[in-house]
């Protein structure tokens, strides 16, 4: 069978689906997959994927001449072959728009109670119905084995990111990956917790390493001052970042993208939690440790912290950080992975 793919953003939900992805696979099914530019790194590196269609959405909305004439030439990409389905797996209106554009003889996705829009599954010809109290890695699972007919595993999720040969660079193989940054304010730590953890970890003979995408380099080079031996890095590519991830110590990271990528990779992985439900997103997999804090209020799901004022927050500028995370300390997050480390080196001695 051959499947259009449409899961096109962000970072963190394309990993959930890679378990899906590889289920599918072992029952014959190859993809094409639709995906943000940024990202197309991740489904290039995944078997039973042939073509990786990439879409620009998010730089489109700024340059309206430049989204006419790249969106038409994406369409022309996108109608070039004939799908067997089109499996929509993001459930937003504008990934059931992209899935109606493809040439197929069926349009499946999560059905209106299910989708994070309901107006998506108008351009469904059959809904799926998911409970939405599940972790987003077993949510995509089951839609893609209701989808594509074949029993729901029940097996631990497999990723299946083909990382051989990657080559992170000289201090990779010591380094633990910071990954400080995050898109919600409310799932900042705190910058004073990161300098902490960084000095854990170079009297731990690691190198701590702090990657940045725009908006995030003041706060890495803020970080990397603090700690004598701590390094900023370069501007990177999602490719480079993840040659860096597939031969590091460890991460520790909020909940992001790239803490999710990291665990995906097998890399020993923490995450911090605050706002989030690591029940419903956190990382999954052998080395992996989700550290929330036990408050009333958490997890709220929201943007704006409801225990502290904005004044308070525009006062503290870039120290301030919600107490559900102010509540996971640095050397909570270090134990953890020192864990998880130590976990795998015997893991690996033993193979």
């Amino acid at each position: 069978m051959n499947v259009l793919l449409v899961k096109m953003s962000s970072l963190g939900d394309i990993v959930h689906t890679l378990p899906a992805l590889d289920d599918a696979v072992r029952h014959g099914v190859r993809f094409d997959w639709v995906v943000e530019e940024n990202y197309r790194g991740v489904p290039a590196r995944v078997p039973g994927v042939g073509r990786v269609l990439e879409v620009a959405f998010r730089r489109w909305r700024g340059a309206p001449i430049t989204f006419r004439n790249e969106l038409a030439a994406f369409r022309r990409r996108l109608r070039a072959c004939r799908y067997d389905m089109v499996v929509d797996a993001q459930g937003l209106l504008k990934s059931a728009v992209v899935g109606s554009w493809a040439k197929a003889e069926e349009r499946v996705g999560f059905n209106a109670a299910s989708a994070r829009e309901r107006g998506a599954t108008l351009a469904y010809h059959r809904g799926i119905a998911v409970p939405r109290d599940w972790h987003a890695i077993d949510r995509t699972r089951r839609l893609f084995a209701h989808a594509l007919g074949y029993d729901l595993a029940d097996s631990e999720p497999a990723f299946g990111l083909d990382v051989a040969g990657t080559d992170g660079g000289t201090i990779a193989d010591q380094s633990l990956v910071l990954a400080h940054g995050t898109t919600w304010r409310t799932k900042h730590w705190p910058e004073p917790f990161w300098s902490a953890l960084a000095r854990l970890a170079t009297e731990g003979g690691l190198v701590p390493v702090l990657p940045w995408v725009p908006g995030e380099r003041g706060r890495a080079e803020r970080i990397a001052a603090a700690v004598p031996g701590a390094r900023v890095c370069p501007p990177m590519d999602l490719d480079a970042v993840m040659r860096l991830l597939a031969v590091c110590r460890g991460i520790v990271g909020v909940d992001s993208g790239l803490a999710h990528l990291g665990a995906a990779m097998g890399r020993p992985t923490v995450m911090l939690f605050g706002p989030s439900d690591p029940a419903l997103t956190g990382c999954r997999g052998t080395f992996v440790r989700n550290l929330a804090a036990s408050m009333a209020c958490s997890p709220c799901a929201s943007r704006r912290c409801r225990l502290t004022s904005q004044a308070r927050e525009q006062r503290q500028a870039s120290r301030w950080a919600p107490p559900c995370l102010e509540a996971v300390g640095p050397a909570d997050a270090w134990a953890a992975l020192t864990d998880l480390v130590s976990r795998q080196r015997r893991q690996d001695a033993g193979s």
